[in-house]
């Protein structure tokens, strides 16, 4: 009895194994699909898609984690409408790319993000993390940041359209 269990145990394993594996792929490459200039609407619908109502994420530079979709939803609002904002209106060039890492755990998932902003004047302001995901019946159920970096400075209202616009007035 003690070998059949641990068979089905490995089956068990496997098949989390796969179906996790394959969500985050489904997912992360709904993300890097998605265009943040021209809606950032596409990205709350992936994330309705993919995450469970009872998420947590935290990250390595926060203390707290934050728990339910309604919160995290908040966060996503709070970030893409700027963003959207700043690309579709005000010239902002932004790429985000993501890179798949090994992992230990059946039911997690690892990878690397880069996301580029370019201001209309040139400027650049590079941001790196790591994401760490933990699923649970093919949703996400946990998210970790880790590992973050940016290289160049932040961007100002001169890297921006209107104010190369404004410029041009004066």
């Amino acid at each position: 009895m003690s070998i059949q269990s641990s068979f089905f145990s490995a089956d068990h394993d496997d098949n989390l194994f796969a179906t996790s594996h394959a969500g985050e792929r489904a997912l992360n490459r709904a993300i890097v699909s998605a265009e943040i200039s021209r809606s950032f609407e596409k990205y709350i619908e992936i994330f309705e898609r993919f995450y469970a109502e009872d998420i947590e994420v935290s990250s390595a530079t926060s203390t707290g984690q934050i728990r339910g979709k309604a919160r995290v939803r908040s966060l996503l609002y709070n970030f893409l409408v700027p963003l959207h904002v700043m690309a579709e209106i005000e010239g902002l060039s932004v790429s985000i790319r993501q890179i798949t890492m090994p992992g230990d755990a059946a039911d997690e998932t690892h990878s690397a993000w880069t996301l580029d902003l370019v201001g209309v004047s040139g400027r650049r302001c590079t941001v790196s993390w790591r994401t760490l995901r933990t699923w649970k019946d093919s949703l996400v159920a946990y998210e970790h940041h880790y590992d973050e970096q940016q290289s160049g400075g932040p961007l100002t209202e001169d890297d921006l359209a209107i104010s190369q616009y404004a410029r041009g007035l004066a």
